[in-house]
Protein backbone atom coordinates (compact mmCIF):
# COMPACT_ATOMS: atom_id res chain seq x y z
CA UNK A 1 0.00 0.00 0.00
CA UNK A 2 0.94 3.36 -1.10
CA UNK A 3 1.37 5.98 1.09
CA UNK A 4 1.77 10.01 0.73
CA UNK A 5 2.59 13.21 2.95
CA UNK A 6 -0.70 14.52 2.45
CA UNK A 7 -2.35 11.03 3.22
CA UNK A 8 -0.56 11.11 6.70
CA UNK A 9 -1.03 14.92 7.65
CA UNK A 10 2.29 15.06 9.28
CA UNK A 11 3.17 18.73 10.25
CA UNK A 12 6.68 19.49 10.10
CA UNK A 13 9.09 19.71 13.29
CA UNK A 14 10.79 22.80 13.80
CA UNK A 15 11.42 25.38 16.27
CA UNK A 16 10.70 28.99 15.81
CA UNK A 17 11.50 31.17 18.52
CA UNK A 18 15.31 32.48 18.44
CA UNK A 19 17.89 31.95 19.06
CA UNK A 20 17.81 28.28 19.15
CA UNK A 21 19.10 26.69 15.97
CA UNK A 22 16.21 26.12 13.61
CA UNK A 23 16.16 22.49 12.37
CA UNK A 24 13.31 21.52 10.62
CA UNK A 25 12.37 17.65 10.12
CA UNK A 26 9.72 16.41 6.98
CA UNK A 27 8.16 13.74 6.78
CA UNK A 28 8.91 11.50 3.71
CA UNK A 29 7.45 8.52 2.21
CA UNK A 30 9.35 4.93 1.78
CA UNK A 31 8.97 2.09 -0.53
CA UNK A 32 5.80 -0.06 -0.10
CA UNK A 33 8.17 -2.88 0.85
CA UNK A 34 9.42 -0.65 3.59
CA UNK A 35 6.77 1.42 5.21
CA UNK A 36 3.06 0.70 5.28
CA UNK A 37 -0.38 1.70 6.60
CA UNK A 38 -0.76 0.21 10.03
CA UNK A 39 -4.64 -1.70 10.86
CA UNK A 40 -6.59 -1.44 13.85
CA UNK A 41 -6.13 -0.12 16.55
CA UNK A 42 -4.20 2.43 15.39
CA UNK A 43 -5.49 5.79 13.96
CA UNK A 44 -6.38 5.80 10.53
CA UNK A 45 -3.39 6.24 8.10
CA UNK A 46 -0.75 5.67 10.49
CA UNK A 47 2.70 5.07 8.98
CA UNK A 48 5.17 2.54 10.68
CA UNK A 49 7.64 3.48 10.68
CA UNK A 50 7.52 7.47 10.53
CA UNK A 51 10.22 8.53 8.31
CA UNK A 52 11.58 12.16 9.30
CA UNK A 53 14.74 13.69 7.50
CA UNK A 54 16.11 17.68 8.15
CA UNK A 55 14.91 20.37 5.23
CA UNK A 56 16.75 21.42 2.22
CA UNK A 57 16.77 24.76 3.87
CA UNK A 58 17.89 23.11 7.31
CA UNK A 59 20.60 21.58 5.43
CA UNK A 60 22.77 24.01 4.83
CA UNK A 61 23.10 24.68 9.14
CA UNK A 62 23.13 21.16 9.85
CA UNK A 63 25.32 19.66 12.50
CA UNK A 64 25.08 17.30 15.21
CA UNK A 65 25.15 19.80 17.64
CA UNK A 66 22.25 21.79 16.06
CA UNK A 67 20.36 18.17 15.67
CA UNK A 68 20.59 17.55 19.31
CA UNK A 69 19.71 20.91 20.53
CA UNK A 70 16.26 21.10 18.36
CA UNK A 71 15.62 17.59 19.76
CA UNK A 72 16.08 18.10 22.99
CA UNK A 73 13.65 21.58 22.75
CA UNK A 74 11.01 19.82 21.28
CA UNK A 75 11.15 16.80 23.51
CA UNK A 76 11.16 19.67 26.56
CA UNK A 77 8.42 21.78 25.16
CA UNK A 78 5.61 18.54 24.66
CA UNK A 79 7.78 15.41 24.24
CA UNK A 80 7.15 16.00 20.26
CA UNK A 81 8.83 12.86 19.37
CA UNK A 82 7.83 10.69 22.14
CA UNK A 83 4.56 10.94 21.35
CA UNK A 84 5.02 10.43 17.64
CA UNK A 85 6.57 7.18 18.97
CA UNK A 86 3.34 5.76 20.93
CA UNK A 87 1.39 6.70 17.94
CA UNK A 88 3.93 5.34 14.91
CA UNK A 89 5.59 2.51 17.30
CA UNK A 90 8.41 2.95 14.95
CA UNK A 91 10.66 6.49 13.58
CA UNK A 92 13.38 6.66 10.97
CA UNK A 93 15.54 9.30 10.80
CA UNK A 94 17.53 9.72 7.80
CA UNK A 95 20.29 12.40 6.28
CA UNK A 96 21.79 13.37 9.54
CA UNK A 97 25.40 13.79 10.15
CA UNK A 98 25.65 11.00 12.72
CA UNK A 99 29.19 8.87 11.67
CA UNK A 100 30.13 7.01 14.71
CA UNK A 101 29.38 5.77 17.87
CA UNK A 102 29.77 8.62 19.57
CA UNK A 103 28.41 10.77 16.95
CA UNK A 104 24.75 8.04 17.81
CA UNK A 105 25.44 8.05 21.85
CA UNK A 106 24.90 11.94 21.82
CA UNK A 107 21.86 11.71 19.35
CA UNK A 108 20.19 9.31 21.46
CA UNK A 109 20.48 10.06 24.58
CA UNK A 110 18.93 13.83 23.55
CA UNK A 111 15.97 12.35 23.93
CA UNK A 112 16.13 12.70 27.66
CA UNK A 113 15.42 9.18 28.68
CA UNK A 114 17.05 7.11 31.20
CA UNK A 115 19.72 4.81 29.92
CA UNK A 116 18.90 0.78 30.42
CA UNK A 117 20.66 -1.41 32.59
CA UNK A 118 20.69 -5.37 30.62
CA UNK A 119 20.33 -7.44 33.89
CA UNK A 120 20.46 -11.06 32.80
CA UNK A 121 21.83 -10.23 29.11
CA UNK A 122 21.85 -13.18 26.76
CA UNK A 123 24.22 -12.03 23.75
CA UNK A 124 27.25 -10.39 23.84
CA UNK A 125 27.25 -6.75 23.65
CA UNK A 126 30.75 -4.74 24.09
CA UNK A 127 30.59 -1.19 25.13
CA UNK A 128 31.26 1.14 21.96
CA UNK A 129 30.14 4.91 23.37
CA UNK A 130 28.61 5.70 26.39
CA UNK A 131 25.11 3.24 26.24
CA UNK A 132 25.48 2.33 22.84
CA UNK A 133 26.94 -1.63 21.74
CA UNK A 134 26.60 -3.65 19.02
CA UNK A 135 22.91 -4.29 17.90
CA UNK A 136 23.53 -8.35 17.45
CA UNK A 137 26.63 -10.34 17.03
CA UNK A 138 25.34 -13.36 15.75
CA UNK A 139 25.99 -15.08 12.49
CA UNK A 140 24.69 -13.15 9.35
CA UNK A 141 23.03 -16.56 8.05
CA UNK A 142 21.13 -16.50 11.10
CA UNK A 143 17.24 -14.70 10.86
CA UNK A 144 15.98 -12.93 13.91
CA UNK A 145 12.48 -13.43 13.68
CA UNK A 146 9.97 -10.09 14.92
CA UNK A 147 10.09 -9.50 19.04
CA UNK A 148 10.00 -7.28 20.83
CA UNK A 149 13.17 -6.53 23.50
CA UNK A 150 14.10 -8.67 26.51
CA UNK A 151 10.38 -10.24 26.14
CA UNK A 152 12.07 -13.66 28.18
CA UNK A 153 13.08 -11.32 31.14
CA UNK A 154 11.08 -9.12 34.11
CA UNK A 155 12.49 -6.20 32.72
CA UNK A 156 12.67 -4.62 29.31
CA UNK A 157 13.86 -1.37 28.05
CA UNK A 158 11.24 1.31 26.90
CA UNK A 159 12.79 2.80 23.86
CA UNK A 160 15.21 1.19 21.37
CA UNK A 161 17.31 2.91 19.06
CA UNK A 162 19.54 1.49 16.06
CA UNK A 163 22.07 3.08 14.06
CA UNK A 164 23.48 1.94 10.42
CA UNK A 165 27.23 2.46 10.15
CA UNK A 166 27.14 -0.11 7.21
CA UNK A 167 24.76 -1.75 4.84
CA UNK A 168 25.19 -4.47 3.07
CA UNK A 169 24.12 -4.90 -0.83
CA UNK A 170 22.16 -7.84 -0.20
CA UNK A 171 19.92 -8.54 2.61
CA UNK A 172 20.48 -7.36 6.03
CA UNK A 173 16.96 -5.76 6.39
CA UNK A 174 15.47 -5.00 9.66
CA UNK A 175 11.94 -6.15 10.02
CA UNK A 176 9.33 -3.93 11.99
CA UNK A 177 5.87 -4.65 12.89
CA UNK A 178 3.41 -3.30 15.62
CA UNK A 179 2.47 -5.54 18.63
CA UNK A 180 -0.93 -4.00 19.09
CA UNK A 181 -2.25 -4.68 15.85
CA UNK A 182 -0.60 -8.14 16.55
CA UNK A 183 -2.54 -8.00 19.49
CA UNK A 184 -5.92 -6.79 17.78
CA UNK A 185 -5.67 -9.56 14.44
CA UNK A 186 -4.73 -12.70 17.46
CA UNK A 187 -7.76 -11.33 19.35
CA UNK A 188 -10.11 -12.03 16.38
CA UNK A 189 -8.74 -15.12 14.84
CA UNK A 190 -7.09 -16.91 17.74
CA UNK A 191 -9.08 -15.64 21.02
CA UNK A 192 -8.98 -19.00 22.95
CA UNK A 193 -5.01 -18.01 23.24
CA UNK A 194 -5.40 -14.86 23.96
CA UNK A 195 -7.86 -16.07 26.58
CA UNK A 196 -5.03 -18.38 27.69
CA UNK A 197 -2.53 -15.91 27.71
CA UNK A 198 -4.06 -13.13 29.64
CA UNK A 199 -5.48 -16.07 32.08
CA UNK A 200 -1.88 -17.99 32.61
CA UNK A 201 0.79 -16.08 31.00
CA UNK A 202 3.71 -17.77 30.09
CA UNK A 203 6.96 -19.49 32.07
CA UNK A 204 9.70 -17.85 30.74
CA UNK A 205 13.23 -20.42 31.18
CA UNK A 206 16.52 -18.87 30.46
CA UNK A 207 19.61 -20.64 30.90
CA UNK A 208 22.72 -18.89 31.72
CA UNK A 209 25.83 -20.90 31.12
CA UNK A 210 29.36 -20.12 32.54
CA UNK A 211 30.75 -19.94 28.96
CA UNK A 212 29.02 -18.83 26.07
CA UNK A 213 26.41 -21.20 24.36
CA UNK A 214 26.42 -19.78 20.89
CA UNK A 215 28.25 -17.61 18.19
CA UNK A 216 27.39 -13.82 19.58
CA UNK A 217 25.44 -15.52 23.27
CA UNK A 218 26.30 -14.22 26.56
CA UNK A 219 27.95 -15.73 29.91
CA UNK A 220 26.73 -16.06 33.26
CA UNK A 221 29.43 -13.71 34.51
CA UNK A 222 28.17 -11.10 31.50
CA UNK A 223 24.65 -11.50 32.18
CA UNK A 224 24.67 -11.33 36.20
CA UNK A 225 28.41 -10.79 37.36
CA UNK A 226 29.00 -7.76 37.43
CA UNK A 227 30.21 -7.08 40.73
CA UNK A 228 31.98 -10.47 40.80
CA UNK A 229 35.98 -9.88 41.37
CA UNK A 230 39.33 -12.13 40.50
CA UNK A 231 39.79 -14.19 43.38
CA UNK A 232 36.18 -14.72 44.94
CA UNK A 233 35.83 -17.82 46.12
CA UNK A 234 32.46 -19.85 44.15
CA UNK A 235 30.34 -19.38 46.87
CA UNK A 236 30.67 -15.94 46.97
CA UNK A 237 30.70 -15.81 43.00
CA UNK A 238 26.74 -17.71 43.35
CA UNK A 239 25.93 -14.66 46.60
CA UNK A 240 26.53 -12.17 44.31
CA UNK A 241 24.40 -13.43 40.53
CA UNK A 242 21.45 -14.11 43.52
CA UNK A 243 22.06 -10.87 44.59
CA UNK A 244 21.97 -9.44 40.70
CA UNK A 245 19.02 -11.85 39.85
CA UNK A 246 16.54 -10.33 42.97
CA UNK A 247 16.56 -6.83 41.37
CA UNK A 248 14.36 -7.90 39.39
CA UNK A 249 11.51 -7.74 42.22
CA UNK A 250 9.82 -10.46 41.04
CA UNK A 251 9.66 -12.44 44.00
CA UNK A 252 7.73 -15.69 43.85
CA UNK A 253 7.62 -15.18 40.05
CA UNK A 254 11.26 -15.68 39.17
CA UNK A 255 13.17 -18.73 40.63
CA UNK A 256 16.24 -20.00 40.15
CA UNK A 257 18.06 -23.64 39.80
CA UNK A 258 22.00 -23.92 39.78
CA UNK A 259 22.88 -26.84 37.07
CA UNK A 260 26.67 -27.81 36.38
CA UNK A 261 27.04 -26.02 33.64
CA UNK A 262 25.62 -22.99 35.27
CA UNK A 263 22.19 -21.72 35.90
CA UNK A 264 18.26 -21.79 34.60
CA UNK A 265 16.31 -18.58 35.44
CA UNK A 266 12.15 -19.33 35.45
CA UNK A 267 9.75 -16.27 35.04
CA UNK A 268 6.45 -16.34 35.35
CA UNK A 269 5.73 -13.10 33.18
CA UNK A 270 2.42 -11.01 31.11
CA UNK A 271 2.88 -11.60 27.25
CA UNK A 272 0.19 -9.53 27.15
CA UNK A 273 0.68 -5.57 28.75
CA UNK A 274 -0.84 -2.23 27.67
CA UNK A 275 0.16 0.93 26.56
CA UNK A 276 1.03 3.81 29.00
CA UNK A 277 -1.48 7.01 28.32
CA UNK A 278 -3.80 4.49 26.13
CA UNK A 279 -4.45 1.10 27.80
CA UNK A 280 -4.37 -0.58 24.27
CA UNK A 281 -3.19 -4.04 25.01
CA UNK A 282 -0.23 -5.26 23.16
CA UNK A 283 1.84 -8.32 22.67
CA UNK A 284 5.11 -7.56 24.19
CA UNK A 285 6.64 -11.42 23.04
CA UNK A 286 8.90 -13.43 21.43
CA UNK A 287 6.75 -16.61 20.71
CA UNK A 288 6.95 -16.05 17.18
CA UNK A 289 10.62 -15.26 16.70
CA UNK A 290 11.52 -18.45 19.34
CA UNK A 291 8.95 -20.86 17.01
CA UNK A 292 10.78 -19.77 13.92
CA UNK A 293 14.28 -20.51 15.72
CA UNK A 294 12.90 -24.01 16.51
CA UNK A 295 11.87 -24.60 12.83
CA UNK A 296 15.35 -23.55 11.68
CA UNK A 297 16.84 -25.82 14.33
CA UNK A 298 18.87 -22.61 15.09
CA UNK A 299 21.60 -23.36 18.11
CA UNK A 300 20.02 -20.41 20.40
CA UNK A 301 16.86 -22.83 20.55
CA UNK A 302 18.43 -24.51 23.73
CA UNK A 303 18.64 -20.88 25.71
CA UNK A 304 15.09 -19.57 26.02
CA UNK A 305 11.59 -22.15 26.37
CA UNK A 306 8.57 -20.62 27.23
CA UNK A 307 4.96 -22.47 28.68
CA UNK A 308 2.03 -21.19 29.55
CA UNK A 309 2.00 -19.63 33.36
CA UNK A 310 0.63 -23.04 34.63
CA UNK A 311 3.56 -25.29 32.66
CA UNK A 312 1.70 -26.28 30.14
CA UNK A 313 3.16 -26.61 26.68
CA UNK A 314 1.91 -23.55 23.99
CA UNK A 315 0.50 -25.43 21.06
CA UNK A 316 2.64 -24.96 18.10
CA UNK A 317 -0.66 -23.80 16.13
CA UNK A 318 -0.72 -21.18 17.96
CA UNK A 319 2.86 -19.93 17.52
CA UNK A 320 2.72 -20.54 13.62
CA UNK A 321 -0.55 -18.11 13.80
CA UNK A 322 1.30 -15.30 15.38
CA UNK A 323 4.06 -15.84 13.15
CA UNK A 324 1.67 -15.82 10.06
CA UNK A 325 0.04 -12.49 10.85
CA UNK A 326 3.23 -11.01 11.80
CA UNK A 327 4.47 -12.11 8.33
CA UNK A 328 1.18 -10.16 7.10
CA UNK A 329 1.61 -6.95 9.11
CA UNK A 330 5.33 -6.38 9.23
CA UNK A 331 7.47 -4.22 6.90
CA UNK A 332 11.67 -5.15 6.09
CA UNK A 333 13.54 -1.89 6.44
CA UNK A 334 15.92 -1.21 3.59
CA UNK A 335 18.95 0.51 5.43
CA UNK A 336 20.96 3.26 4.36
CA UNK A 337 24.00 4.08 5.81
CA UNK A 338 23.78 6.69 8.51
CA UNK A 339 19.78 5.74 8.98
CA UNK A 340 18.98 5.63 12.90
CA UNK A 341 15.39 3.30 13.73
CA UNK A 342 13.67 4.07 17.10
CA UNK A 343 11.55 2.02 18.30
CA UNK A 344 8.97 2.19 21.26
CA UNK A 345 9.82 -1.19 22.51
CA UNK A 346 6.43 -1.13 24.45
CA UNK A 347 4.23 -1.15 21.27
CA UNK A 348 6.71 -2.04 18.31
CA UNK A 349 8.15 -5.30 16.82
CA UNK A 350 11.56 -5.59 15.42
CA UNK A 351 14.32 -8.29 14.28
CA UNK A 352 17.18 -8.73 11.93
CA UNK A 353 16.92 -10.73 8.25
CA UNK A 354 20.07 -12.92 6.89
CA UNK A 355 22.61 -10.91 4.54
CA UNK A 356 24.74 -11.89 1.96
CA UNK A 357 29.11 -11.02 1.76
CA UNK A 358 31.17 -10.89 4.90
CA UNK A 359 30.06 -10.78 8.47
CA UNK A 360 31.02 -7.25 8.40
CA UNK A 361 29.62 -5.92 5.81
CA UNK A 362 26.50 -5.15 8.39
CA UNK A 363 26.91 -3.17 11.52
CA UNK A 364 24.19 -1.47 13.56
CA UNK A 365 24.39 -0.67 16.44
CA UNK A 366 22.12 -0.30 19.62
CA UNK A 367 21.05 2.22 22.51
CA UNK A 368 18.70 0.95 25.10
CA UNK A 369 16.48 3.22 27.46
CA UNK A 370 14.01 2.99 29.97
CA UNK A 371 10.84 5.99 29.67
CA UNK A 372 9.39 7.37 32.76
CA UNK A 373 6.81 4.32 32.58
CA UNK A 374 6.15 0.72 32.13
CA UNK A 375 3.37 -0.71 30.43
CA UNK A 376 0.36 -2.08 32.58
CA UNK A 377 -1.32 -5.08 33.73
CA UNK A 378 -4.19 -6.83 30.90
CA UNK A 379 -4.66 -9.30 33.76
CA UNK A 380 -5.72 -9.92 37.31
CA UNK A 381 -2.64 -11.76 38.97
CA UNK A 382 0.66 -9.86 40.70
CA UNK A 383 2.56 -11.28 38.03
CA UNK A 384 0.66 -9.52 35.13
CA UNK A 385 2.12 -6.41 36.55
CA UNK A 386 6.14 -5.73 35.48
CA UNK A 387 8.07 -3.08 37.10
CA UNK A 388 11.50 -1.28 36.79
CA UNK A 389 14.61 -3.35 38.58
CA UNK A 390 15.67 -2.00 41.83
CA UNK A 391 18.94 -0.07 41.57
CA UNK A 392 22.13 -2.05 42.17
Amino acid sequence: MTTSIEQLNIPNLHLTEPPSPTITFEPFTLPPTNQRILGPPHPSNTVIPLALRPTEDSKKSLTLDSIISTIKTLQSRDETFTKYLARHGTLLFRDLPIHNAEDFSKFAHAFGYQPHEIIGIVVDRPLLAPNVAPANEAPKEVQIYNHNESPQVPHAPEYIFFYNQRAPAKGGETPISSSLELFRRAQVEIPEFIDELAEKGILSRVAYDIEKQYEGGSTLRQAFGKEIQDGDSEETKRRKIEAQIARYGRGKHTTWEWTETGIVLTHRLPVIRTQPGTNLPTLFTGLASYYKRLQANDERKNVTHQLYGDGTPIPEKYLAHLAKITDEIRVLHRWQEGDVLVFDNIIAQHGREPWEGEQTDRVVLASLFDGPFVPGAYGFGDWAQVAQALDG
